[in-house]
């Protein structure tokens, strides 16, 4: 399917990839962002924010629906970006996201007494073990590990985890942390009898399918582009 925005290019102004796809706002707080962006460019914010703006043109068309082609040479020292940028989506997620879902659910349990709410609040809270043990696998052992890999290969040091380790094993660990949400957002809009809570069940949908977005760049990200360049930078390293 053609996405409805368009292709970004270095001299668009910010501001007006905002007006035309509010959740570039979501994608600028990942980089770390701060939303006075007044008349600039994105070259000129990437430029104030020490980001690759080939880095942040790639996530921006993402997010525009816009697949990511890997016509793009990344470095190692965009490594650091993307990480960081990982890294905030993890804290979006587990500290703002996940709870706002959690009390929606809550909320209509208290309204809608019946068995099925609590089969919907029985699949969140396996889905919130599972994302968690994949987020707490990320940050304490693939991000160091390839923080290492970086901080070494920078100062010409012996870079022996690179034998002891490599992203293929995050790659086969890898899982698909979208599936369930699927299965709560057919709960709710096939199945689950509604009884004076339609307000609360909007706003959980909208929130479920705003991070079921938000993921799925996520995992573009990962699987298509940090994966493939550590990949790249590990065969190196044992060339060398």
């Amino acid at each position: 399917m053609q996405s409805k925005y368009k292709m970004i290019i270095a001299d668009l102004k910010v501001s007006d990839l905002i007006m035309e796809n509010y959740y570039i706002i979501l994608m600028l707080e990942h980089f770390g962002i701060q939303l006075n962006v007044q008349e600039k460019t994105v070259e000129e914010v990437c430029l104030e924010n020490n980001i690759n703006v080939e880095v942040f043109l790639t996530f921006a068309n993402l997010f525009n629906g816009i697949k990511y082609i890997p016509a793009t040479e990344f470095t190692f020292e965009d490594l650091q970006t993307i990480i960081g940028y990982l890294k905030n989506c993890h804290h979006y997620y587990i500290e703002e996201k996940y709870p706002k879902i959690r009390r929606y659910i809550k909320r209509i349990h208290e309204l809608n007494k019946l068995p099925e709410t609590k089969l919907i609040e029985t699949f969140f809270n396996e889905y919130i073990n599972e994302v968690t043990a994949h987020l707490d696998y990320e940050n304490n052992v693939v991000f160091p590990y390839i923080t290492n890999l970086f901080n070494q290969s920078k100062h010409l040091l012996p870079v022996s985890d690179v034998n002891l380790y490599s992203v293929t094993e995050y790659k086969d660990h890898h899982s698909d942390i979208e599936e369930k949400l699927t299965d709560i957002k057919n709960l709710l809009i096939k199945y689950l009898p509604q009884h004076n809570e339609q307000n609360v069940r909007r706003k959980l949908l909208f929130s479920l399918f705003e991070l079921e977005y938000d993921l799925n760049i996520h995992s573009q990200i990962e699987d298509n582009i940090l994966v493939p360049l550590v990949e790249k930078v590990e065969q190196q390293l044992k060339k060398g």
